[in-house]
């Protein structure tokens, strides 16, 4: 008997082992830990500009992403949680230096993680069938005349944002700075929001193995042309 007792308790054991080792590699394998934060500055060099001729309507051109980041406790593992859609579009207003007007939308149903089944879950989530989109509208001028001399402009900007047909107050961290492209000068904006996913009807998700954070990040890269 005390000898069946050892091995069932080896077991026990060896398949304790095998299921936190499992969680390690599965965790180890997520990939949004190495996804940096937005931030502008790509290979294109910076560009000036005069100030009056940041004037004008610019547009969210291709090569432009946006989506979320969020931690999840998978099993006592910390995984930091990344989707990305190319799917957003958007406009900005500039008038004497000063970003007046701003709307940006993204295609909800389109953002991807590394893992289909979560993608899956996100989209019941948010209810992505009856509402696609998640919207941010600027509320407050934003001074960015810094940008004309080449620099990388850091503020804060006021705005609306709307996720699940909710709409909440919402601070943006922006960086913008203008680059050459080509001979062409374009805008580069990264964006940062904090969110309280409870603010907008979700409710983070636990499903025993694995608990998401109820705070995350809504984030963007944008390239606006005009």
């Amino acid at each position: 008997m005390g000898r069946k007792i050892a091995v069932v308790v080896g077991v026990l054991v060896v398949l304790a082992g095998l299921g936190f080792l499992a969680t390690r590699i599965y965790a180890s394998m997520q990939t949004g830990g190495d996804v940096p934060a937005p931030a502008v500055g790509s290979s294109a060099p910076a560009a000036t500009a005069d100030v009056a001729d940041l004037d004008g309507d610019w547009t969210v051109a291709d090569g432009s992403e946006a989506g979320y980041r969020v931690d999840e406790v998978l099993s006592g593992q910390d995984v930091t949680v990344v989707g990305r859609t190319p799917q957003v579009t958007g406009t900005g207003t500039v008038a004497d230096g000063e970003l007046t007007a701003a709307s940006i939308e993204v295609d909800l149903a389109s953002i991807t993680t590394d893992e289909s089944a979560r993608d899956g879950q996100f989209q019941g989530i948010l209810d992505t069938r009856t509402f696609p989109t998640a919207t941010f509208e600027l509320t407050g001028p934003v001074d960015i005349t810094a940008v004309a001399d080449g620099e990388t402009v850091s503020v804060d900007a006021l705005g609306t944002m709307t996720i699940k047909g909710v709409a909440q107050e919402v601070t943006a961290g922006l960086e913008i700075r203008l680059a050459d492209d080509g001979g062409d000068v374009v805008a580069e904006l990264a964006a940062t929001v904090p969110v309280t996913f409870a603010d907008y009807g979700v409710e983070a998700p636990d499903l025993g193995f694995v608990t998401v954070e109820d705070d995350g990040f809504v984030e963007a890269e944008l390239t606006l042309t005009r």
